[in-house]
């Protein structure tokens, strides 16, 4: 079993992008029950909330539903959880090697690290431009997946 935590500052937009992403790519993979894939946010801003309308949107118009998702927090305890702990950005990066110091395991990347051009996923809560952010996450969870795959 392979267990992914997608992590960015809210949970609401990016991290769970990726997570029902990436849920989608295993599920049509037929992978389902080798993985498990979940996210979580990095800051408390918006715990509890769903995904962002317009995240939600975008998931829609390529069949990808996220019903029932929340935010919530990662934990210290998350680092034993999952094998891999992936963010978005240079902020989350940060955050995550303040969460987790040295990562010991070495479980924690940014998503487009995987990919042949690394790079940081823009926030579309600033950006607006949500299509854009899907074709990021989308060209890093096929990165990440092939990777995993090829390990497994």
């Amino acid at each position: 079993m392979t267990r992914i935590l997608f992590v960015c500052h809210g949970n609401i937009c990016r991290s769970p992008m990726a997570e029902f992403c990436m849920k989608d790519l295993v599920r049509r993979a037929g992978l389902s029950d080798d993985f498990e894939i979940a996210s979580a946010a990095l800051h408390t801003d918006e715990i509890g909330n769903p995904v962002y309308p317009p995240a939600r949107r975008e998931l829609a118009s390529h069949g990808i539903a996220c019903d029932g998702k929340t935010a919530r927090l990662i934990e210290r305890s998350d680092y034993g959880r999952w094998d891999f702990i992936v963010g978005m950005d240079d902020e989350n990066r940060h955050d995550l090697d303040w969460l987790f110091p040295r990562d010991p395991d070495g479980k924690c990347s940014l998503l487009l690290d995987w990919t042949d051009h690394p790079r940081e996923v823009a926030d579309p809560w600033f950006t607006r431009d949500f299509a854009a952010t899907w074709r990021d996450v989308l060209e890093g969870c096929r990165a990440l997946l092939a990777v995993v795959s090829s390990r497994n």
